[in-house]
């Protein structure tokens, strides 16, 4: 199976990335070994000015492979836009993000405090998925997808480099997987320098196109994604990743809604650490199989952190 990424150009990202997205802490959170079962490392993705991992990503396309001039257009449940409104506004470049009309309203916000026009569009981000590009078809503007451009999946990588740098010996890394970038970039590299370490991606139960899609090793969409994780809420896979996903990912695993919110208030509870729900897919995983990687080394990025009042209190507080 080929991989369209490289592991020189992941290497070769970290040169280019601004240095706020890199050095992210990653630690033994014992809190977590006694109700997960394993031995869980965690690199926390959430202490930088867009509380996410994707300032990686955007930060090496937008400084490799943007051209001087050129108006980006691109859709987003909320996190990937914030990262290329803010590579995008370092470099004095224009962009509009497309996102549905039930986007998070704090991701919709911090997009425009970012210098990014906002439009919104449609019930769920593949609707507003289609509108960004007809747009770009209109306007002349680059239409920029998340999961399809490799710069954007290498950047995503610098996260192995440094999680791996230390710690080579995992059992698994369980890896929240959306439109493929985040994953296939963690995979790429891992398969090169920890090769005995699996690759897991983990997709919400009722948004499990990309589960398909890896095991049919062919585009599956689905009529609905219906999932409080909207960082991995996709209904239409994007098809150039998943030759990289069949190369880099060992298995995918399907999580409930239910369980994500029970690993979020556990991540809350006992590291003190408010995470949104993609972004405790990872831990998601360790509740819903428990047998499965029982005394086990495992990792995962805590990958995202903007949750808005309304939603802490729904999920993680319910009773205040």
């Amino acid at each position: 199976m080929s991989c369209r990424l490289s592991v020189e150009r992941i290497e070769r990202a970290a040169t280019v990335i601004d240095p706020v997205f890199l050095s992210s802490p990653q630690f033994h959170a014992t809190p977590l070994d006694v109700p997960t079962g394993a031995r869980v490392v965690v690199k926390v993705e959430t202490i930088n000015p867009i509380r996410c991992f994707k300032g990686r990503g955007a930060e090496n396309f937008v400084a490799r492979d943007a051209r001087s001039g050129e108006a980006l257009v691109c859709a987003s449940a909320g996190n990937f836009g914030q990262a290329m409104a803010f590579a995008a506004r370092k470099r004095g470049i224009d962009i509009t993000v497309f996102a549905a009309e039930n986007a998070n309203p704090l991701k919709l916000q911090r997009m425009r405090d970012l210098g990014a026009a906002v439009k919104l569009a449609g019930a769920d981000f593949d609707t507003a998925k289609d509108a960004a590009r007809a747009f770009a078809d209109q306007t002349g503007a680059r239409f920029v997808e998340d999961g399809r451009e490799v710069a954007i999946a290498e950047g995503a990588g610098t996260i192995a480099v440094e999680l791996l740098r230390d710690s080579p010996a995992f059992d698994a890394l369980l890896v929240p997987l959306g439109n493929g970038a985040l994953i296939t970039g963690i995979g790429a590299w891992a398969k090169q320098h920890a090769p005995s370490t699996r690759v897991v991606g983990v997709v919400a139960r009722s948004a499990p196109s990309m589960e398909r899609s890896w095991r049919a090793a062919a585009p599956v969409a689905t009529d609905t994604a219906a999932t409080i994780a909207d960082g991995i809420a996709v209904r239409e896979p994007v098809p150039e990743v998943l030759d990289d996903l069949r190369a880099t990912v060992d298995d995918v695993l399907l999580v409930d809604d239910e369980t994500i919110v029970r690993a979020m208030r556990l991540v809350f509870e006992s590291l003190g650490l408010i995470v949104e729900p993609a972004g405790v897919a990872g831990i998601s995983a360790l509740l819903e199989y428990p047998d499965r990687f029982r005394g086990a080394h495992i990792a995962t990025p805590f990958c995202g952190a903007n949750v808005t009042a309304e939603q802490g209190k729904r999920w993680l507080w319910p009773s205040s």
